[in-house]
């Protein structure tokens, strides 16, 4: 998940939150991870409508094939 931070130790990234502690302040962090973390949410849920509006239309797709061939007379 965190492969991208493989090569920063502890002190840099002690470093860089202390620089956005900094430019953000105390007050406006929280605020920021509260519209980060409703951000993430509302994504998790439009991939998870997509996911569901897929598996339904390949359901119903299914669904058709196995009813249009019932109708064929079986060969032989």
């Amino acid at each position: 998940m965190l492969a991208f931070l493989g090569s920063l130790g502890t002190p840099e990234i002690l470093v860089i939150l202390l620089i956005v502690l900094l430019l953000f302040g105390a007050k406006k962090i929280p605020e920021i991870m509260r519209g980060l973390g409703k951000g993430i949410r509302e994504f998790k849920q439009a991939s998870q409508e997509a996911v569901d509006e897929i598996s339904s239309l390949t359901e119903e797709s299914s669904e058709d094939n196995t009813t249009e061939n019932d109708d064929e007379p079986l060969a032989g």
